[in-house]
């Protein structure tokens, strides 16, 4: 799953609800099919409640707001894995042993999931979801002679593939990230009131300050004695961050490994005019919203003028993870609107931050064209997405994706535009600023984690 996590801890109960909804608000663009939150409630057992949509939608606010406890997390989902209009499937998940109550939210896909599944049912576990994440409670629960935060770890050993958690274990908030480090977790700070949330631009918005991140293959420990951290004990062959985080998933005004996801995607523009300029152009603009920062990039290097020829219809969600072709579909039309007096008669460079499927390319060329631009050039700031992934991100297939079934030239001829150029790999590396063997270019390259670590899983 391609999710947003949020959690809050106060040695105090404090209304730290209303701030795990808050965080969520502000990670709506990583999900929009549910959203829930789970909490330690005055039994010392845990309290939960999801449903489907928008935050607003799927939770009531006042009522969170009017809860006091010590320790939440919250969660929305964009399902890769599971049914997406099944709440079974909604995260947090939760469950109780005999040694403590336990909730888990999770962002990524873990590769070896079915294989844990079929062990553990031969061990007798009942699943109660078709959610990956469900393998990490059964795990645990087949360690009952350890304390909690031990099984946990060892659980973690035998997974497979990308993990950001948050989770409520017994009355502490924990916060997990796989060795290879494929999802991003920021701890932050606000007074006594301590926060793990994907990404530090929902710790802006609760008024909290970013501490750190949570480190590849690093458990954080929160509780009322304080911080504390217990590495993951596994030795990996290198790190794999996402690479489509800087490019598309991640928001703008958020900070990545130390880079600004704004300054990044406005170099990606800058290279991209240099590598592929457009001279014909009379004007640069953007497809809203995740191509308009590379493309002030674009026309920055390229000297030309940007305009905003394409106007967004803000209260329509983002057409890339929305669950069905018909409605990436329907949403294209009803989402963008083109500024004729902009457009007609001009030279258009559109950038755009990627093509998957093509369907909103095309349509949006088709769109401009009809409004009388001259000609549509189309320049991508992202490598051409040839190889499905399999660590959180809705391209299961290379049947789906545009430039695995044919060339640029075709596709160029696929989607109506007058030219198409995309950025190279090695432009995108350099822009984000990370060894090439700390990124995950797989949709890009096909050079997938190997399964094979040196300490195999062992179930």
């Amino acid at each position: 799953m391609m999710c947003g996590l949020f959690g809050a801890f106060s040695a105090k109960k404090r209304n730290i609800l209303e701030d795990v909804y808050l965080g969520l608000y502000a990670l709506q663009h990583r999900g929009q099919e549910s959203a829930g939150v789970a909490w330690t409630n005055d039994e010392g057992r845990i309290s939960s409640t999801k449903g489907s949509g928008l935050v607003h939608l799927a939770l009531d606010q006042e009522s969170l707001a009017g809860i006091e406890t010590s320790c939440a997390i919250g969660h929305v989902r964009y399902a890769t894995t599971g049914a997406s209009n099944d709440l079974t499937n909604a995260h947090p998940l939760t469950a109780s042993t005999s040694k403590t109550s336990l909730a888990v939210a999770h962002n990524g896909n873990l590769t070896n999931a079915e294989g844990i599944k079929h062990f553990l049912e031969g061990r007798g576990a009942i699943f109660h979801s078709t959610t990956d994440t469900e393998v990490i409670l059964h795990l645990m629960a087949h360690q009952r002679h350890k304390p909690p935060l031990d099984a946990l770890i060892d659980s973690l050993t035998k997974l497979r593939g990308a993990y950001s958690l948050v989770m409520i274990v017994g009355d502490e908030l924990v916060a997990a990230r796989d060795p290879w480090g494929f999802r991003p977790l920021v701890l932050g700070r606000r007074d006594d009131v301590y926060y793990a949330s994907s990404e530090s631009c929902a710790l802006d918005l609760v008024g909290a300050t970013a501490l750190r991140e949570v480190q590849p293959g690093e458990v954080v420990i929160i509780g009322k004695r304080g911080m504390d951290s217990i590495p993951i004990p596994m030795t990996v062959r290198r790190r794999y961050e996402c690479s489509f985080e800087y490019v598309y998933f991640a928001r703008p005004d958020s900070v990545l490994s130390g880079r600004s996801v704004y300054e990044v995607r406005k170099t990606l523009g800058r290279k991209l005019a240099r590598s592929a300029p457009c001279p014909m152009a009379h004007i640069a603009t953007g497809m809203p919203d995740s191509g308009t920062i590379a493309a002030y990039g674009f026309a920055e290097a390229s000297g030309m003028p940007y305009e905003q020829t394409i106007v967004r219809n803000r209260y329509v969600g983002r057409t890339f993870i929305e669950p069905t072709q018909r409605v990436r579909e329907l949403g294209v039309r009803i989402k963008l609107n083109p500024i004729t007096e902009v457009i007609r008669g001009k030279n258009i460079a559109v950038v755009d931050d990627s093509i998957v499927r093509g369907t909103t390319s095309q349509r949006v060329i088709s769109m401009i064209k009809d409004c009388g631009a001259s000609q549509v050039h189309l320049r991508i700031s992202s490598p051409p997405v040839r190889f499905p992934c399999y660590y959180g991100i809705d391209t299961p297939s290379r049947a789906e994706l545009a430039a695995a079934r044919m060339n640029v030239k075709k596709l160029e001829q696929k989607i109506g535009a007058d030219s198409l150029a995309f950025i190279s790999e090695e432009d995108l590396i350099e822009s984000i600023g990370l060894p090439s063997e700390q990124i995950c270019t797989a949709c890009f390259s096909g050079q997938y984690m190997e399964g094979g670590e040196d300490n195999g899983p062992e179930l």
